[in-house]
């Protein structure tokens, strides 16, 4: 004999329903939890006795700006004591010649002498030395070598050796101030020395584009031939 179930005994049907009214219980139960635990809690407030430091206000006050006093002056222009006169008014003075002494001599002014001073001291040395007939010093003794004459009375006592002269080129050219600075004899400083004094113009040197006196130097040699 086939056994039957009955659709009442079924439980499968009712799962869902069973499902919903745990899940209600459960919720409620959450809730109730929730509410019972909840009280109410008083926070009593502690006085430590620790006070705040009193502060000492000090009331700021601004200093009270003091008027500025100004002094008046007044400055006396000196057209105040000047009486400025005209071209055309005649100025007369009360100053007379009476007050003054017999005594005093007024002397008259001191006439300016105008002193020029000018360095007339030869040098050896300048930027643009003394040139004769478009040479030096050397151009100059062979013209003076040319023209020596052996002096007789030099030449008998067979006098010979060397002459040392000195000269000056003057601003303008010309040759002067001869002088022997060293000779063996007289007769034959003597005719160095004449013709030295025939020698032409010569080039001023000049200084700073200047015409200067340039002093020379010249030795002069007399030998006898045999």
């Amino acid at each position: 004999m086939e056994l039957k179930k009955s659709p009442k005994a079924d439980l499968e049907s009712r799962r869902s329903l069973f499902l919903e009214i745990g899940l209600a219980l459960s919720l409620a139960l959450v809730i109730l939890m929730f509410s019972w635990s909840q009280k109410e809690q008083v926070v009593e407030k502690i006085d430590m006795g620790l006070t705040a430091p009193e502060q000492e206000i000090i009331e700021v006050t601004t200093q009270e700006e003091k008027p500025v006093v100004t002094q008046k002056q007044t400055i006396q222009v000196l057209s105040d004591f000047i009486n400025v006169v005209k071209n055309e008014t005649k100025i007369t003075t009360e100053i007379s010649f009476e007050d003054f002494s017999e005594d005093v001599v007024i002397a008259p002014p001191a006439a300016v002498v105008e002193e020029v001073v000018e360095d007339d001291a030869p040098v050896m040395i300048v930027e643009d030395m003394p040139s004769f007939q478009g040479g030096g010093i050397e151009v100059f003794r062979n013209w003076v070598m040319e023209r020596l004459r052996y002096p007789p009375v030099a030449q008998e006592n067979n006098i010979q050796g060397k002459v040392v002269l000195s000269f000056v080129i003057e601003r303008d050219g010309s040759l002067s101030s001869i002088e022997i600075l060293q000779s063996p004899d007289k007769s034959l400083a003597d005719e160095a020395s004449r013709v030295l004094a025939m020698s032409p113009k010569w080039k001023p040197g000049k200084q700073r584009n200047l015409a200067v006196r340039v002093k020379f130097v010249l030795p002069v040699e007399f030998k006898l031939q045999y």
